[in-house]
């Protein structure tokens, strides 16, 4: 007997940044719930591998989501499938540390062109596919209302996207589209890890972060992937231009 109600049974989703972390625990759960997952990444071999992963109701794009040409590919892809798009997680995104004495230019640039313009026109792209009634639920990150030292850059990304949020919830109800954040706290994944060198200090960074979280760890990803299952179900319905924090209290603290 299943163990899953196939909640997304016969309905197509789409996420970005999706071969690693928070994004392949959350297509891994679409696919688990029933649907037809597209994937994104910018790397063939880890894009295969995540396709792998999803007992064969996925299809992967090779994309970089702050290029409009691969954009227009990615949507190609799922207009192809003649069903448009029910739910679209829009995940891709990162950043580095930098105080902000040491921020350059192309600091800025590239961060908020992939976490800023590429959830813009990602969104923007998707909207003559998205199905009436659809769920779009974009990954914030708690960085945005607190204030991380050398953080502030993609910080203040995050911040642009939760205040897109609000508003595209506004514009797209006629639609009864849906708009949602999905906030995490420091997450468990190889991006966070990534952040400082391998060794003693990445593992010093993952046990600050660790102690900085009421619940007393960090947190999986595929906790994030139960909130963002539940914002994409029929279960939250009447949920929208919300931000659901996944963060063992952090922002409480």
């Amino acid at each position: 007997m299943s163990d899953t109600t196939e909640v997304l049974a016969g309905r197509t989703a789409l996420v970005t940044g999706g071969t690693s972390g928070i994004g392949l625990a959350a297509a891994q759960r679409f696919a688990a719930e029933g649907a037809f997952v597209v994937v994104t990444g910018r790397r063939q071999q880890t894009l295969d591998a995540a396709v792998a992963t999803l007992a064969g109701s996925g299809l992967g794009v090779r994309a970089d989501t702050a290029s409009l040409d691969d954009l227009d590919r990615v949507f190609a892809a799922v207009a192809g499938r003649g069903r448009g798009l029910d739910v679209l997680h829009v995940n891709a995104g990162g950043g580095t540390f930098a105080t902000l004495a040491e921020t350059t230019p192309q600091h800025v640039d590239e961060t908020f062109g992939t976490n800023v313009r590429g959830t813009v026109f990602t969104v923007q792209k998707a909207l003559p596919l998205l199905n009436e009634g659809a769920s779009v639920i974009v990954t914030g990150s708690t960085a945005s209302p607190g204030g991380t030292p050398a953080f502030g850059t993609y910080g203040a990304t995050k911040a642009a996207l939760h205040s897109f949020v609000r508003t595209w919830a506004i514009e797209l109800a006629p639609r009864r589209i849906r708009v949602n954040a999905v906030v995490p706290g420091p997450t468990a994944t190889p991006g966070l890890a990534g952040l400082a060198p391998e060794g003693e200090q990445s593992r010093a960074l993952l046990e600050q972060l660790a102690a900085g979280v009421p619940l007393g760890r960090l947190v999986e990803p595929a906790e994030v992937a139960a909130a963002v299952l539940f914002l994409a179900s029929d279960a939250a319905s009447m949920v929208t231009g919300s931000e659901l924090f996944v963060d063992g209290g952090e922002s409480a603290a």
